[in-house]
């Protein structure tokens, strides 16, 4: 990238930054740029201060020598300056690093605010593609802390020019070729540093994908969800050995470029030091030549020094920002990421009580070589049931996202009575959708909380968690646990106690429950970690609580699945057959051996 392109995106990322640390805390970011600006004077004050004492003392020597006596108050008077001077100084930094601490927390508080608030606008299809994952990753390990950096940074660089402006008022009067030295010294580690910051920034994003699976290996060899089957299988040395390969190759990644950073910068550093110890030499030299006096040249000496290191400090936190701000560009991107529009607006269908129809619909996954769903058509009235059969990957639980339109279709068209579902208001279409996915979250909360996520309307709402849990055939062996509702599930917290699959499951049932008005009801493998006792139980009761709503089954039961009115049978994506139970068992098809098979291992 060209050096003025550089300087244009940087001070553009600056901005931004800046902007998000002023909408965090007003206050905070004030007081900032305040102490900045305030230790960016003091140096050069108690510089200045530093020369008077010498020269004072230096004049004190001398009347004492001739007279045997001197004031000191002349002396004395400079030094308790300089020591309010330094006691300012110290305050001042103090007081940045107070504001800094405060205000990373809130910082950090807002940005991951922003990702999350993100993360619910994008589709489904998104969080699926892996390029977009390891996107939200580099973000979120980033992008909370190199907001502040970059400020810091900047505000580092406003006090260090400010030093050095004050340092330059004193040193011109030595000679105005001090400062170009002084500059010129610290030129070659500015470059070096900037050099190696697009490479660690390159090398950061490029190995995103390794760094993920780090993670989940260290997820999988840690999480309660996981570890009881890594150990049954003896799987951790072979996670192990993955994770620590893994750590090898990036650590020789590392290790190559820190060597090849800190060996450039030191070498160029020297650079640095030479021009110091040239000036250095100068100013002796003057000192010795009487053309200055010993205070100025310990003035001149410190100036000198802390005017080197405001230099190198001003020209690494270009390279910080440059840094940063390509680190920073991440979150920005992430942000800028297309968000479909909601034009839906319908809260009442046109042709109310036509339920569900799709109509030639087609889906294929983004990168996909062929479509999960081709030519679907299909109509479900209130009050009717339908359930869909098919192998793995035949496309039915792709059915179900594109109902509850957390996919869009790529072809054809989904109608609820009688408007297209993209038209639809989103609340008013959730609101009518009752589901059971068969990869249902188990909440680390409590019982109550865990059936009340399943309208938050609701959530706190004892009465309705009791409700609903009746109908999901939960509320038995609630009642049995010792806190009944207020039991703490999970093993993450105090207190928490596991369910049993079958009981989770009720659970989930129960969730789904929640809705009253829900008129939409779908369940994808809903009793498939229930016995054939506590199944039967189940969808007889259900039977019996669907009055006018239309019902939805996905099950490779087949006892679950034959008292449809309606049943799909899936294949590749396509519908291979569709009646009742009885037509497609007269009609000797796939359904009909597919239901032979299953009742054989009952005979």
């Amino acid at each position: 990238m060209p050096l003025i392109s550089r300087f244009h995106a940087l001070f553009d990322q600056a901005r931004r930054a800046l902007l998000l640390v002023w909408a965090t805390s007003r206050g905070l970011f004030l007081g900032l740029v305040l102490a900045t600006l305030i230790a960016g004077v003091l140096p050069a004050l108690a510089a200045w201060l530093g020369q008077r004492i010498v020269d004072a003392v230096v004049t004190a020597m001398q009347l004492h020598a001739q007279h045997g006596d001197a004031p000191l108050w002349p002396v004395l008077r400079y030094v308790l300056m300089e020591a309010g001077v330094l006691a300012l100084l110290s305050g001042t930094q103090r007081a940045l690093s107070v504001q800094q601490s405060l205000l990373r927390v809130q910082l950090g508080q807002k940005v991951n605010t922003l990702i999350l608030e993100k993360a619910q606008t994008l589709s489904l299809v998104q969080f699926e593609n892996s390029e977009f994952y390891d996107k939200l990753v580099r973000v979120r390990r980033e992008a909370s802390t190199r907001p502040l950096a970059l400020v810091m940074k900047s505000l580092g660089l406003i006090q260090n020019l400010i030093m050095l402006i004050s340092f330059g008022v004193l040193l011109v009067h030595f000679s105005p070729w001090a400062l170009v030295l002084l500059v010129v010294g610290a030129l070659p580690v500015f470059f070096a540093e900037a050099h190696f910051s697009g490479d660690a920034f390159r090398l950061f994003t490029r190995r995103a994908p390794e760094s993920r699976q780090q993670s989940y290996i260290e997820t999988l060899l840690s999480h309660e969800a996981y570890i009881k089957e890594v150990k049954l299988f003896g799987f951790a040395p072979l996670l192990l050995q993955r994770y620590r390969d893994t750590f090898a190759r990036l650590y020789a990644e590392d290790r190559r470029l820190t060597l090849r950073r800190d060996g450039w910068g030191f070498g160029l550093g020297l650079l640095g030091t030479g021009a110091f110890y040239l000036a250095y030499a100068w100013v002796v030299i003057d000192a010795v030549h009487g053309n200055i006096s010993l205070g100025q040249m310990t003035m001149y000496l410190v100036l000198f020094k802390q005017g080197q290191s405001a230099v190198s400090s001003s020209l690494s936190a270009i390279s910080g920002l440059y840094e940063d701000g390509l680190y920073l560009s991440n979150l920005y991107e992430y942000l800028a990421e297309p968000v479909l529009a909601a034009s839906g607006h319908l809260t009442v269908g046109a042709q109310p009580g036509d339920g569900l129809r799709f109509e030639n619909v087609g889906f294929r996954y983004p990168g996909a070589n062929r479509a999960a769903l081709e030519g679907i058509d299909l109509h479900l009235v209130p009050g009717k049931s339908l359930a869909l059969v098919g192998e793995n990957g035949s496309g039915k639980t792709t059915m179900i996202k594109l109902l509850t339109r957390l996919y869009r279709p790529d072809q054809g068209r989904i109608l609820l009575d009688g408007s297209d579902l993209q038209d639809w208001e989103e609340t008013t279409l959730r609101r009518r959708i009752g589901v059971i996915f068969q990869d249902y979250i188990r909440y680390q909360f409590s019982v109550g909380e865990n059936i009340g996520v399943g309208d938050t309307s609701a959530f706190n709402e004892e009465p309705r968690w009791k409700a609903a849990a009746i109908e999901g055939m939960a509320a038995p062996f609630i009642e049995g646990l010792d806190r009944g509702y207020a039991t703490q599930l999970g093993r993450w917290f105090a207190g928490g106690q596991e369910l049993s699959g079958g009981q989770w499951q009720k659970i989930a049932l129960s969730r789904a429950y929640m809705r009253r008005d829900a008129d939409i009801l779908i369940l994808d493998e809903p009793t498939s970690a229930l016995d054939p006792a506590a199944e039967a139980a189940v969808f007889e009761h259900f039977s019996q609580h669907t009055e006018n709503r239309m019902t939805l089954l996905i099950s490779h039961r087949f006892s679950s699945v034959r008292n449809a009115d309606q049943i799909i049978v899936l294949a590749a994506g396509r519908i291979l057959e569709q009646g009742d139970h009885e037509w497609l068992i007269a009609a000797n098809g796939h359904y009909a051996k597919l239901f032979d098979l299953q009742a054989r291992g009952y005979r």
